[in-house]
């Protein structure tokens, strides 16, 4: 083996370990630092140049990712997600009714909208409704994480995994939303039965006598809510009509921009910049893996492991996806996906099972933590236990009813 390939699998299987951890072990390096940092290593140690390192970056995902946040921070500084969470939590006069609401919320935003930042908009709305009825916030909060999750499934800007999916693949959007949507659907239905039944005595306890009153989060700017609703439905339109996702997205964000009433900075700081990094970061690392080692011999190795079967690629995807998270998981598998008989089906199931198999531990997605942090900041915090509990039954159910379902549409 030759050193270039030597320092390139060093450089891959550090970066990887490092976004699997989390963290480098006496170093003060997150996510996107440990992925910015395995870039530059392949680059300097010869596993890619630098010319092949900047094509590796794929900007139309990195510009459809940027457009969301930036539409989904419009959403939030308007005050749309308090409105909509007081529309349809608030009406919720009974605990059930309440989780019924708070699965079908999230999870719908969520279908449209990229689901982390519909954890970060309503993981407090639902501590604060779950308190005025005198109810445990936990169910509810799992509720979200779970259904944040589920729901993301159904289109290809649910969440960043399916966006890379969707470049990679050249899926049209809505034909991407017909083979999954019915999938999130199942999927949400049964994170309501796993919560309901798993935390049963949460919803058969006696609620308080009076409600804890909930802190003030300031009103809705309605005018700000139509205008951005509006975009939002005509980016949408767009998406089901045709029009590239990453370029309808882009075009929706800047005329969202256009505005007298928001400081451009306000929305700015709703742009996750350290995600995007890690992505830039992951797609140049990936790309000199491939490089060094994805020939003949790895690729007939593969083919023998019968990835065109839907289950097994699900299991794949789904260990994977465990092993190093979601969106890492879809960079490794990418390579090999052409080789397929039906490439379609495996972009489908790809997408599919590295979305919900982050429901099975409160790690397996960047969804659960933020949830799990907004309980711990707000003084309803849960842990990996109670996570676990509901969110192994979720992930074997929608993972063997979403290998099915694709595995007898092909």
């Amino acid at each position: 083996m030759t050193p270039d390939r030597i320092a390139a699998g060093a450089i891959f299987a550090a970066t990887y370990g490092g976004i699997a951890l989390g963290r480098v072990p006496g170093l003060r390096l997150d996510r996107a630092g440990i992925a910015m940092v395995g870039a530059a290593g392949m680059v300097a140690f010869g596993g890619l140049p630098l010319d092949a390192a900047m094509r590796a970056i794929d900007l139309r995902t990195l510009t459809l990712l940027t457009a969301m946040m930036i539409v989904v921070g419009q959403l939030r500084i308007a005050g749309f997600f308090r409105l909509a969470a007081d529309a349809a939590l608030g009406s919720a006069r009974s605990p059930l009714a309440l989780l019924a609401a708070t699965v079908l919320v999230t999870g719908g935003l969520s279908a449209i909208l990229v689901n982390d930042a519909i954890c970060i908009a309503m993981a407090p709305l639902v501590i604060e409704l779950a308190r005025r009825i005198g109810r445990s916030p936990t169910p509810y909060l799992l509720a979200v994480a779970l259904a944040s999750n589920a729901g993301s499934v159904a289109t290809l800007t649910g969440n960043p995994q399916n966006m890379i999916v969707g470049t990679a693949s050249g899926i049209p959007f809505a034909g991407f939303a017909a083979a999954l949507a019915p999938i999130a659907a199942v999927s949400l239905a049964a994170v309501f039965v796993a919560v309901a039944l798993v935390r049963r005595k949460d919803f058969a306890a006696a609620g308080a006598a009076a409600p804890v009153a909930p802190p003030s989060r300031g009103r809705p700017h309605l005018p700000q809510v139509a205008k951005t609703l509006t975009a939002t439905a005509a980016i949408v339109v767009a998406f089901f009509a045709g029009v590239p996702v990453a370029e309808a997205a882009a075009l929706g964000a800047a005329a969202l921009l256009v505005t007298r009433a928001v400081k451009p900075e306000k929305v700015y700081r709703q742009i996750d910049g350290p995600l995007l990094l890690m992505f830039a970061g992951l797609f140049v690392v990936a790309a000199g893996a491939e490089r060094a080692f994805v020939g003949p011999d790895l690729r007939n190795a593969v083919a023998g492991l019968g990835l065109d079967d839907a289950w097994t690629l699900t299991g794949a995807s789904a260990v994977l996806s465990n092993v190093v998270s979601n969106v890492p998981a879809v960079l490794v598998l990418k390579p090999f996906v052409g080789d397929l008989v039906h490439p379609t089906r495996a972009w489908l199931v790809i997408a599919m099972a590295t979305t919900l198999s982050g429901n099975l531990t409160l790690l397996g997605s960047v969804a659960n933590l933020i949830v799990a942090e907004r309980a711990r900041a707000e003084g309803a915090p849960f842990g990996f236990r109670e996570h676990l509990a509901v969110g192994l039954p979720v992930t074997l159910a929608t993972l063997a009813f979403g290998a099915w379902a694709l595995g007898r549409g092909f």
